[in-house]
């Protein structure tokens, strides 16, 4: 574990606590909006992931290892409501089955306990973040420029765009996008092995897709009910990988009746 904790930003409290673990190139901001929705009623923890955001870079991916430094910010008090969306699905799922005395429920956003075959869009991504040369960069608008040719979605560019940042006069990429590139395989797998024996996590959890996305299919129920056998799923029409950006009121209102 790293001694640099994972940068948090906390809104609400009082009430139980929810904790929103993001997925690949997001920050815990990016909750923000269903944060202050659910802040009259519950302390609400927003998480930047290892290699994101804020919080520090690690040497290589591990989900076991992200799982743990997130169970660190939780063990001071009572079991919480888990969110994970995508790669903070995973790394949720993870500290479910690890921690299970620190999850009163979770839920899972899009994502599945098995390893994905499909990286190529998230490496064309990452290649094209860092074919830009930021020591000449003007500003934001040539940077989107750049990308858009590799990035032709307006939404999803601009989602990777909120990790570019300036200081002073230069600019920087928040992730590590070096590291994710190099591990690509890793984020989208799942460590099945690692975590072979590993008692399943009895609480209730909720399971919930994009009607669009490849992400949560039925091959992969089986899956799901092995590690959790009391999985409940909800499947988002209009929405794809992105569930809780692309539908928020709906995303919002399945997740408030869940930990309310």
């Amino acid at each position: 574990m790293t001694s640099v904790p994972l940068h948090t930003t906390s809104y609400g409290d009082h009430g139980s606590r929810i904790v929103f673990c993001h997925g690949l190139f997001g920050q815990g901001r990016n909750w923000t909006q269903h944060a202050k929705a659910l802040a009259a009623q519950h302390r609400v923890l927003l998480v930047d992931m290892p290699d994101h955001g804020r919080s520090p870079w690690s040497e290589r991916f591990d989900f076991l290892a992200a799982a743990d430094q997130v169970a660190e910010l939780l063990s001071a008090d009572d079991p919480v409501a888990l969110v994970g969306h995508s790669m903070g699905g995973k790394t949720a799922m993870v500290l479910a089955l690890r921690h299970p005395e620190l999850v009163e429920r979770l839920c899972v956003v899009d994502v599945a306990p098995v390893a994905y075959e499909h990286a190529g869009e998230f490496v064309r991504y990452i290649d094209a973040m860092l074919a830009i040369d930021l020591t000449t960069l003007a500003d934001r608008a040539q940077a989107d420029a750049a990308l858009r040719e590799a990035v032709p979605d307006d939404g999803v560019r601009g989602f990777l765009l909120q990790n570019l940042r300036r200081e002073g006069d230069a600019w920087h990429w928040q992730p590590n996008l070096e590291l994710l590139r190099a591990e690509i395989d890793e984020v989208g797998g799942w460590p099945a092995a690692a975590l072979d024996g590993t008692a399943s996590y009895d609480g209730p959890v909720l399971w919930v897709g994009g009607a669009k996305s490849r992400y949560v299919l039925d091959d992969y129920a089986a899956a799901m009910e092995r590690y959790f056998p009391r999985v409940r799923r909800v499947t988002v029409k209009d929405a794809g990988h992105w569930v809780h950006s692309e539908q928020p009121r709906v995303f919002l209102e399945v997740l408030r009746r869940f930990v309310d």
